[in-house]
This record gives structure tokens, C-alpha cells and sequence, in this order.
């Protein structure tokens, strides 16, 4: 089996991800009246007027908290404010600027080093998707029957009644296209390659899964790589992805693998354990089972696609880490620690560095609070740090990773790439820990101080002696 190839420029990513329509408006953009408030409580189907020139003005901040790199929820002319209902592939919706706006975007992106990844809903698309509202105009004799799978007549498309067509979970606003049919599947194939060669840098698949066709996805990577590369198509699949994952489809999935591991071990102690985002359970673990779930989750796939995982504490699909962690900040500061210093590209939830808080869905899709009054700033130049230190360690972005130590609150392990060789240490516990751990030609001999928390430390006859890391606190340590 020939070597698996992942986009190289991913494993230097630090992802941010925006929900358009609250991160940012623009005043050159217009809206249609009636839009809600922006920063009032979200609703399912109110609209607060995000857009992407409001992107375009806010990336130098971005670009100074570190991100090189956007994953966009839909932008797709749509009926709903998340855009997963889409009705036009070819035109970004006009309330975001429309394409005219996501070429000014790309431009000022690539221009700053930031690249720019776009939700790509393939699965489903909506009751105003043209060929679809054909067959409800035309019933059995239009020419789309087709595109989707209709069971009777006549369509229910509204009501409280099980629609009669192929949806997806059973929502009648989202009509699940029937990808057998040779003309779905190269209409499909053609938008992917069309807003790659309009200058994206690759896609993420909503649920990808729910398109059971492995031909399918190869072809796609085939249309995507043979446009550029070095595009990235990464999954959401919320589960072990092997199947997609043997370099023939997927580049990489979003791993809430990391996601839960990372709560259920420094949120173990306050973390509604009622609440199971994306219908997974967080188990609280202690150091030895952290330490366990970690390795399996790096064995899992070969070391290319580990390193361009798209490694995430939360998403527009869960409430926010810190409202799961039951508001522990420690635990969302020691995860996004952690999120920098891991094998997998960082992805961070719009609004996480400065505190924004929300519950499950629509409530997890609060509009970014531009008024600095209203940020935890202590927590933004925590993420500011956490970030810097990824960029400026080659062995934290591409570099082997081994576990030291695994026990109780405790969590220890190196990096190494060449001449650069890092010792991160956690401690998930209230109280101090005290560590000795082997780094035996990873750490010289001779006294340490950490790159992080600037902790001394000393290192005798190739061990890291009798180190005490307070609780609720990390280090890492640098030989370079």
C-alpha cells in the first residue's frame, strides 16, 4: 500500500471555527430587515447578521491571536441561519456578501498566511434546492425524481405527518439526495472542485458518513486533490474513522475522541455527566485510563492523518467545553494546553479565548461580543500563549510524541523533532504532585527552567527528579 499523504501545510495549522452569522457584521454588507439583536439570546431560526466582510475586518485579530487557519460553518445560499439547508451550491449566500465577499476573503486570508476550509453539506440538501422544489411543482413528472428518493404521493414537505421522502433524520427541510444517480453524484463532484479552484484550501463533510459509498468519497478526493493537493478534506465523523482513513477518501476527521477524553480527565470532578454531546458518554478518567485512551486514540491511523486530525474541544454541535466542564475554567485552560501541545491540528471554537460561555444548541451559536469590556482577558492571553508556544515548536506541530507518565492526576509526555525536544507535564488534581520522570536523551542534565509556567526543574543522570507541579497547573519543558 503506497504511503499515505496528508496536506503538509495543515500540521502547522491552529484552526479557528466560525459560525457566520455571529461572529461578525460588516456595514458594507446589507441585511434584510427584522434580524435580532446582535448578542440577543439565539433562537433556532433568528438571523444576527454575521457576514463575511465582517470576517474580512476582523482577521488581523485573528492573525494576532495566532490562527492561521478557518473552518467556516456553511456559507451557501440557504433558508436557515446555520446554512445546512442549502438551496444554491454555486452562490455564498447574499446576507454573507455573496461570492463577490468570499473572494475579497480568501484574498485578505491568504494574504495574512491564513488559510480557509468550507462546510460541505453533500448529504442533504433543502426544500429550496431547485431540482427538489421541481418535483414539488411537478410531482411524478418532473425530471428530478431521480435526485432524491420520493416513497409516495402526494409530498409532504410540511406538517406534523412523516414525510414521505428519503430526509435526513426524518426532518422534512432536509431532503437526503439519492448519490446512486450518476447525475447527483458528478453535481456533487463539481461544486467540490469548483470552490477549490475558486481558491479554498479544502473542504469539511457533514455527515459523511450517511453517504455509505466509499466510491463516492474516493472519486471526491480524486476531483479535490486533482484541483489542488494540497486540500484538505477532513470528516465529521464522531467516532474511530479507520474506514476512512486509508488515504483513498478522508485526510482526517474531527476528533471528538480528544474532545471527550479531555473532559472526562481534567473536567472529571465537575462535568455533567447527565449531558452526552453528539450522543457519546464522557467517562471521568484518572491519570492511568487518560494515559490509555491517549495511546489508543494515536494508534488508530497512521501517523500522517494523526497529525492533521482536526483536534477540538467543542463545536457549534455541543454546548461550549466550559459549560460541560460545569463552568471549571481550569479545566478548559489545561484542555487548550493540551489541544496546542498533541499530535493533530488545534481547532478552537469561535469566542473560546475569551470566555464566551453557551449550552447545548441553539445556545452553543452566541454572537462574538466585540465590546472588549466583556472578554475574560486573563483567558485570551492564556490561548494567545498556548498558541505561540505550538508555532514556535517545530516537535509540537510534526514531532514523535511518547508518554511518560500516566497515574492518577498526573499526565506526562514528550515531543521530539531533531534538536527540538519538549516534556509536557499535567496535573488534573486540586493538590501538588510530586514526579520523577526518565528523559534519558530528551532533556540534558543540569538545572530547567519550563517554557510554559516557568517552573524550575533539574534533570540528574537522565532523570527529572522529584518535580513538583502544583494543582490544577502544567509544564513543559524545552531542550532547545
Amino acid at each position: 500500500m503506497p504511503e499515505i499523504q496528508t496536506p503538509e501545510w495543515v500540521k502547522d495549522a491552529v484552526f479557528y471555527q466560525i459560525f457566520p452569522d455571529r461572529f461578525a457584521k460588516s456595514d458594507a454588507v446589507s441585511k434584510a430587515s427584522g434580524l435580532q439583536p446582535w448578542g440577543a439570546a439565539p433562537t433556532s431560526h433568528g438571523y444576527q447578521g454575521g457576514d463575511l466582510l465582517g470576517v474580512v475586518e476582523r482577521l488581523d485579530y485573528l492573525a494576532d491571536l495566532g490562527i492561521n487557519a478557518i473552518y467556516f460553518n456553511p456559507i451557501f445560499r440557504s433558508a436557515s441561519n446555520h446554512r445546512y439547508h442549502t438551496h444554491d451550491y454555486y452562490q455564498v449566500d447574499p446576507m454573507l456578501g455573496g461570492n463577490a465577499a468570499l473572494r475579497l476573503l480568501l484574498d485578505a486570508a491568504h494574504a495574512r498566511g491564513i488559510r480557509v476550509i468550507l462546510d460541505g453539506v453533500f448529504n442533504h440538501a433543502s426544500r429550496g434546492f431547485f431540482q427538489f422544489y421541481d418535483i414539488l411543482e411537478n410531482g411524478p413528472d418532473s425530471v428530478y425524481l431521480d435526485w432524491f428518493t420520493v416513497e409516495d404521493w402526494p409530498l409532504r414537505p410540511y406538517g406534523s405527518k412523516q414525510p414521505n421522502y428519503k430526509c435526513w433524520w426524518g426532518l422534512p427541510a432536509l431532503p437526503k439526495f439519492n448519490t446512486d444517480t450518476p447525475a447527483v453524484r458528478e453535481f456533487i463532484w463539481d461544486v467540490a472542485r469548483y470552490w477549490i479552484e475558486f481558491g479554498i484550501d479544502g473542504w469539511r463533510l457533514d455527515v459523511p458518513a450517511e453517504i455509505d459509498d466509499d466510491e463516492f468519497w474516493c472519486e471526491f478526493r480524486r476531483r479535490v486533490k486533482g484541483a489542488n493537493p494540497e486540500a484538505y478534506i477532513v470528516g465529521e465523523i464522531w467516532h474511530e474513522a479507520e474506514r476512512w482513513l486509508q488515504g483513498d477518501q478522508f485526510d482526517a476527521v474531527m476528533n471528538y475522541l480528544f474532545a471527550r477524553a479531555s473532559l472526562g480527565f481534567f473536567g472529571r470532578e465537575t462535568f455533567d455527566h447527565e449531558y452526552r454531546p453528539g450522543g457519546f458518554r464522557v467517562r471521568p478518567l484518572a491519570g492511568r485510563a487518560f494515559g490509555n485512551e491517549i495511546e489508543r486514540m494515536l494508534a488508530l491511523y497512521a501517523w500522517p492523518v494523526t497529525l492533521v486530525q482536526m483536534n477540538m474541544l467543542d463545536s457549534h454541535d455541543t454546548a461550549r467545553f466550559i459549560h460541560q466542564a460545569g463552568g471549571d475554567q481550569t479545566a478548559l485552560r489545561l484542555s487548550l494546553l493540551l489541544q496546542m501541545t498533541m499530535p493533530g491540528a488545534p481547532n478552537v471554537y469561535y469566542g473560546t479565548e475569551i470566555g464566551l460561555a453557551g449550552g447545548p444548541d441553539p445556545d452553543c451559536r452566541r454572537a462574538f461580543p466585540w465590546d472588549e469590556a466583556q472578554w475574560d482577558r486573563d483567558l485570551l492571553g492564556f490561548t494567545k500563549r498556548a498558541i505561540a508556544l505550538r508555532r514556535a515548536h517545530p516537535a509540537l506541530r510534526r514531532g514523535e510524541y511518547e508518554t511518560l507518565y500516566a497515574a492518577d492526576d498526573a499526565f506526562a509526555f514528550a515531543r521530539q523533532l531533531g534538536d527540538d525536544r519538549l516534556v509536557a507535564l499535567f496535573n488534573a488534581g486540586r493538590e501538588a504532585t510530586t514526579l520523577t520522570l526518565d528523559v534519558d536523551e530528551l532533556l540534558p542534565d543540569g538545572t530547567l527552567t519550563d517554557v510554559w509556567g516557568g517552573l524550575p526543574g533539574r534533570v540528574s543522570k537522565g532523570k527529572l527528579r522529584h518535580f513538583a507541579l502544583p494543582g490544577r497547573s502544567a509544564a513543559v519543558f524545552s531542550a532547545r
